[in-house]
């Protein structure tokens, strides 16, 4: 069986990214290791408490040798821009934990609306990624 482990988001700030992640978010730190002999790559993952078998990698944009300047300045651009990948969040009701998230600080792009699947709302981290807060209808969180 193939299961998902781990989704990727490129991050501006490692450091950033887990605080905005672990105290307004409120995920958990899975991995933190720095590796010295890879030129300090950081191999950073958080994940929702509950939900041990998946994580979110917090992944610092790569540069020389790995990948060209012009290319390291155009994944940081579209990752500000929120084109870079999106984070589905689910919720049991997407109100209450917008309101409790928007108490922590995280600043929501879009307030909660029905749409057709479920109610949603939509904020970015600090690198620009999008994220999505989503209360599947009835019928689809069933499914």
């Amino acid at each position: 069986m193939i299961r998902i482990a781990s989704a990727q988001l490129w991050v501006h700030d490692q450091d950033a990214a887990l605080e905005f992640w672990t105290r307004k978010v409120g995920m958990e730190i899975r991995q933190d290791v720095s590796f010295d002999e890879l030129g300090g790559f950081r191999w950073l993952t958080v994940g929702p408490p509950g939900q041990e078998d998946v994580s979110i990698v917090l992944m610092a944009i790569p540069g020389p040798p790995m990948i060209d300047a012009g290319t390291q300045d155009e994944i940081a651009a579209l990752t500000a821009k929120g084109f870079a990948g999106t984070v589905f969040l689910t919720t049991d009701d997407c109100q209450a934990s917008y309101d409790e998230l928007a108490a922590r600080g995280v600043e929501f792009t879009e307030t909660p609306e029905q749409r057709p699947y479920g109610i949603d709302a939509g904020f970015r981290d600090p690198s620009g990624n999008s994220v999505r807060l989503t209360q599947l209808a009835p019928d689809l969180a069933t499914a």
